[in-house]
């Protein structure tokens, strides 16, 4: 282990000492500030394009303070074209030859100027990127009253499903992260998370398609990258939301910024509620081909009280200029308390049996995040830097199932407790290297992660004769599972008048152990993986581009998924992880053409192959009346995906958006010595139409359709959302209120999930909550001047499995 980490170091040590002796070219920034010529206010949300030789070959937003800039600018004669809606458009020759800027620039309206003029400029929603899309949520007027999962229904690439699972060009395989890091409250299950976190409080949204050699190299689909931090200024500033949801309950959050010289600080914190009673849950499963018949058939009435928080500091110290200090802590808390109370009936031949189910689950979740960040600049160039960075990461997830039986008829089960501890703790070091020329930049990198996972069951059946819980030491065990991994990458960015070149690979060694102390027993397994990714980036004219992209991705079965403990809070049904998952590696393609002419038009076409991918199986055992489900390394899946996004400002006020995606997947696994196959078409489209009338009010509608998913062994079926939205400016830019209704037509929604195997068919209904209501309050406050500076490298644990499921 030593020989290959001192080899990794020997790697990245030549890499910089070698680049080090490239000759540099100086670079840099050209920046201004827009101001209206009549009222005097900022001009924001204007774009900027800058011109060389004809040719745009940079452009950006003014933000709510007119502020632009560019940056990595060589010297030479550059024009500088400023237009908005309801602007006269704007040109400034700027000879550059050093750092500029060009102060306040004024912007005449090109309206009467005798009269009084309105005028309602609206920032772009989408952006498009060599290797992602980028979703702005602050420029949609429903983010002060949607929650980010309403929000990610109108992001490209990405689908809510009717259970409200997250799904990234139709599938469950990808990454999560929340700015560009790992968080321990998404480690599980993160719908409830984002079905209560306030939009209000998201910057922006990226899905990162063709993720770069510097991510880790899991997620088989793709990264989602949610934004919460903001640009910070001097002075402090702040902003507080205060939401509620009918059926759910209350939500908040507050984020509070503020600068004195060289020190800077960033505090957050949010909590939430969803609780809903009544979700009708039905089980119909049925046995086929064999010599006695069976079947189950259950209905019960489920009730969820999900409550959490979280809370965070980022501290930040510019030692000097080059200098650069940050410290972040990030504590969470929270439960998912499930009451169910279900009727089964069982038919085993011609012996009926049945009873009344009376189950509690609880899963809880703590933990906290430290995350430490050195960052060491160079007086060449402000893009030259070396950032040595160090996280730790300690949670525990304890889960209790209490399953009681009532109401008997030839049923001899017996009352049983599940108490599973489990825990982990994560430690990673990471050094990144990023130097630019000219036209070429390079970044490098070498990382080690270090994981470790404890989890400690029982099984407690009821005696009746002792009138007390008696643990089964054959359904209990002790488990503990080592995950370290080490990786060193190194990447390239070309970038040529109409072409922008992007290379790279990654190499990771990846060692598991797990350990089963009750009976002494252990699983080991060690893999190499060399990770290539590359993409092209093509500039056409009239704001036209064409980007190509290959990336290999790797899939790391979780902690949890290797996690042996069997739970059984279903009866008939046992779910249980598998110590003996391998890694996934999937071959990515992806061709997308972009145009932001007015508007945005985003057009992609994809294909994916991946061999011996992580399937969940469904198992039926007729002896026992039993199905059981885990996960092995038996699929062969291959998908074929078009994207298409529009965005278009019919005037200054109203504007519309337009996505849809179509995929057609393929999957073929062996179970049980028989080979499983399915195929189908899946996918989604979505509309929405905002409008920005006078006296600052907006209102949306929205229209989703997401088509069935496909599964090894099954599939679910399609469905649809519509919501209404509306906001008001109380005190403008300072405080608003807002509220929403989505599916205002129909109380509940069917989520059904239909499996089959060899010997049965099974098919499960759950109706969650379909009509919504909600209301919120924003509130802004304090004020600003400068920024705190943030580092620009930081880790980002993407690589164990995640999936929405």
């Amino acid at each position: 282990m030593s020989r290959y980490l001192l080899t990794l170091c020997i790697v990245f040590q030549c890499i910089l000492i070698s680049n080090q002796a490239t000759a540099q070219q100086n670079k840099f920034q050209l920046s201004g500030t827009l101001i209206d010529s009549v009222s005097g206010k900022p001009g924001e949300f204007f774009t900027i394009a800058l011109s060389k030789d004809s040719t745009v070959i940079k452009s950006a937003v003014s933000n709510e303070h007119g502020k632009f800039s560019f940056s990595g600018i060589v010297e030479g004669n550059y024009k500088v074209i400023i237009g908005a809606l309801g602007y006269k458009s704007k040109t400034i020759l700027v000879k550059l030859s050093r750092d500029t800027d060009l102060n306040k620039i004024l912007v005449v309206s090109s309206g009467n100027e005798l009269g009084e003029v309105a005028v309602a400029a609206s920032r772009p929603l989408i952006k498009q990127e060599p290797d992602r899309i980028v979703y702005d949520i602050q420029a949609d007027a429903e983010s002060k009253v949607l929650s980010v999962m309403d929000m990610m229904r109108k992001v490209p690439l990405l689908s809510v499903d009717a259970d409200d699972n997250v799904k990234l060009k139709g599938t469950g395989n990808y990454r999560i992260l929340i700015n560009g890091k790992p968080s321990g409250i998404l480690t599980r299950d993160p719908k409830e998370y984002l079905k209560s976190m306030p939009a209000a409080g998201v910057q922006k949204i990226e899905v990162i398609t063709t993720p770069p050699s510097k991510y880790e190299s899991e997620g088989l689909s793709g990264i989602i990258n949610i934004i919460t931090s903001r640009k910070m200024d001097n002075g402090y500033n702040g902003n507080l939301n205060a939401r509620y949801q009918s059926p759910g309950g209350p939500s908040g959050n507050l984020n509070f910024t503020i600068k004195q010289g060289n020190f800077g600080a960033n505090f957050y914190a949010g909590t939430g509620v969803w609780q809903v009673d009544g979700v009708k849950i039905t089980d119909a499963r049925n046995s086929r081909g064999v010599a006695i018949p069976s079947s189950l058939n259950s209905l019960g009435f489920q009730q969820t009280d999900n409550k959490w928080a979280w809370g965070g500091g980022e501290l930040s110290y510019e030692i000097d200029s080059l200098n650069l200090i940050t410290v972040e802590i990030n504590p969470y808390a929270g439960y998912n308390q499930q009451n169910l109370n279900q009727h089964f009936d069982l038919r085993d031949g011609s012996v009926l049996s049945s009873y009344d189910l009376d189950g509690k689950t609880r899963y809880e979740w703590g933990g906290t995040d430290y995350t430490f960040n050195y960052q060491k600049g160079f007086k060449d160039k402000k893009e030259h830097l070396l950032t040595f960075s160090y996280k730790f990461f300690d949670s525990s997830e304890p889960q209790t199932n209490d399953v009681m039986f009532n109401n008997r008829l030839n049923f001899t089960g017996v009352n049983y407790r599940q108490d599973n501890v489990s825990s982990s703790k994560e430690q990673t070091a990471q050094i990144d290297y990023v130097n630019p020329w000219k036209k070429l930049t390079l970044e490098a990198g070498v990382k080690a992660i270090l994981r470790r996972g404890d989890s400690d069951f029982q099984y407690l059946g009821f005696n009746s004769a002792q009138n007390s819980y008696i643990i089964d030491p054959a359904q209990s065990n002790v488990y503990g599972n080592d995950q370290n991994i080490f990786g060193v990458y190194n990447t390239y960015t070309l970038k040529l008048k109409d072409w922008t070149f992007k290379a790279g690979a990654r190499l990771e060694g990846t060692y598991v152990t797990g350990n089963f102390e009750t009976t002494s027993t252990s699983v080991k397994t060690y893999y190499f993986n060399l990770i290539p990714s590359v993409s092209f980036n093509r500039t056409l004219k009239n704001s036209q581009s064409l980007s190509l992209g290959f990336t290999q991705r790797i899939q790391r079965p979780g902690i949890w998924n290797l996690n042996p403990f069997v739970d059984k809070s279903r009866p008939n049904f046992e779910y249980f992880g598998n110590p003996d998952l391998d890694a996934t590696l999937s071959n990515n393609f992806e061709l997308t053409y972009s145009n932001f002419k007015k508007g945005s038009l985003n057009l992609s076409l994809s294909y994916n192959f991946a061999n011996n991918t992580q399937q969940e199986v469904s198992t039926y055992f007729p002896a026992e009346n039993l199905t059981r489900v885990t996960s092995f390394n038996i699929g062969k899946t291959r998908l074929l995906g078009t994207n298409a996004n529009f965005n278009y400002p019919l005037t200054a006020k109203w504007n519309l958006n337009v996505s849809a995606n179509i995929n057609y997947i393929w999957l073929e696994g062996m179970i049980n010595g028989v080979l499983a196959q399915n195929s189908g078409l899946t996918g989604y489209s979505s509309f929405t139409t905002s409008y920005k009338f006078e006296k600052t009010w907006k209102t949306s509608v929205s229209f989703n359709y997401g088509a069935p998913d496909v599964m090894l062994q099954g599939q679910s079926n399609n469905y649809y959302y519509l919501g209404f939205s509306g906001s008001k400016d109380i005190i403008k830019d300072k405080l608003t209120v807002s509220a929403m209704v989505a599916n205002p037509f129909q109380k509940n929604r069917e989520y059904r999930s239909f499996t089959e195997g060899v010997n049965f068919t099974q098919e499960r209904i759950r109706e969650n909550p379909f009509r919504r209501v909600s209301c919120s309050l924003n509130w802004k406050f304090g004020k600003l001047k400068g920024s705190i500076k943030k580092s620009e490298r930081s880790i980002n644990n993407d690589d164990t499995k995640k999936s929405s499921n």
